[in-house]
Parts: C-alpha cells; sequence; structure tokens
C-alpha cells in the first residue's frame, strides 16, 4: 500500500471511528511521516503512572497530508534548532483523528521538564487550543490512545493526566483543551504546597 493511500485509509477510520481502543486506533508510524532518525536513548520504566497534555501552540492541521508536514515541522524544531534527540513528545494528535508516532511508549520525551519527563507520557494536540477546542476526532484520538496504553500494559491502570500547565508554567495545553481534559475520567490535578496561615495578632489585654 502507498503512503497516501495508508493515510486516506488511516483518517477513514479516524472519521468513522473505528478501531478498538486495545488497538491503539489509526496510528501513524515514524517511517510514515518520514520522521527524522532518533537519537535517544532514555528508557522509560513501565508501566507509566502519569499522562501529561499539551499543545504545540503552532498551526493547526486537519488533512493526512497537512499533519504529516507539521510532525516534520514540529520535529525539525526541536533537533534542528533546539538540539534535541528527537521529537520531544511521545505522540502527537492531528486535528485530522490521527495520532503520529513521537518517541512512543518507550523512551523518555522531552515535553514537562526534568522532574516530569521520566515518569510521564507526554502527548501533544498539533495547534493552539486557547481560543478553540480540538475537533471531536482528535480528542477520541487521545483518549483511544491512553486506553490502548493501559491496555497493553504502556500505563498503570489508574493513570493519571495532567494539563502542561499543571506541572509546568506554562499556557499550555491552552484554556479551551484544558477545560475539556480536566473532565476526563482520568484526569487528577497536582496538589499545591500547603502555604500556612498568617499568624493572628491578638489585641494586647
Amino acid at each position: 500500500m502507498s503512503r497516501r493511500c495508508a493515510l486516506l485509509a488511516w483518517a477513514l477510520l479516524a472519521l468513522l471511528g473505528l478501531g478498538a481502543a486495545q488497538d491503539c486506533g489509526p496510528i501513524v508510524s515514524r517511517r510514515e511521516w518520514r520522521a527524522l532518525a532518533s537519537k535517544c536513548s532514555r528508557r522509560l520504566r513501565q508501566p507509566v503512572r502519569y499522562v501529561v497534555v499539551s499543545h504545540t501552540a503552532g498551526s493547526v492541521c486537519d488533512t493526512p497530508a497537512s499533519c504529516l508536514r507539521q510532525a516534520q515541522n514540529v520535529q525539525h524544531y526541536h533537533v534542528r534548532t533546539l538540539g534535541w534527540c528527537d521529537v520531544g513528545y511521545n505522540f502527537l494528535i492531528g486535528e485530522d483523528g490521527l495520532v503520529y508516532e513521537g518517541r512512543g511508549w518507550n523512551t523518555i520525551g522531552a515535553h514537562s521538564g526534568p522532574t516530569w519527563n521520566p515518569i510521564a507520557i507526554g502527548i501533544s494536540f498539533m495547534g493552539n487550543y486557547m481560543d478553540r477546542a480540538p475537533p471531536a476526532r482528535a480528542l477520541r484520538a487521545a483518549q483511544n490512545l491512553l486506553a490502548c496504553g493501559a491496555a497493553r500494559g504502556y500505563l498503570t491502570p489508574n493513570y493519571e493526566v495532567k494539563g502542561h500547565r499543571d506541572v509546568q508554567q506554562t499556557l499550555s495545553p491552552g484554556d479551551q483543551l484544558y477545560d475539556i481534559i480536566q473532565q476526563w475520567p482520568h484526569y487528577r490535578s497536582v496538589p499545591q504546597p500547603h502555604t500556612p496561615a498568617p499568624p493572628q495578632h491578638l489585641p494586647a489585654l
């Protein structure tokens, strides 16, 4: 099957909502989106407990062809401009309803800082979601991916979803997407440090 035919087939599956969660739904492999070879070597310890959801804050893509180019653009920026060993995310989500393989389930990403990278899978929606929400097919693709990860043992059964802004000082994943993921059953906020109440100054007797 040609690359173009494969992408069209995956897009049709995404539109129809086919593909059981345990099959991970339609995922575009690194080979299919013509990713640069990874130079990363640090491995995640599985099963992973946390998932951090972000957005790329860049251009939106809503067809397999445009999302393929956008995945390439994100990787080229991370590798050629920032000097990273690969695209920072474990998976990218397009508005075409497809998942694009980044570092995958087994490799530590570069998406949420040194504390969270080694203990979390990072998935990023390609686009900016401050003022608009991703379409249903993109959200469904992300949720199917996570259900698949839990079913296959990559994620713990009680895995926790965090927003990027929960773990770092950032606007990501955008206001609209953040509102949505807070409704997902596996979302858990990060407890804030307890701030002691100021001492009460009683009037002198």
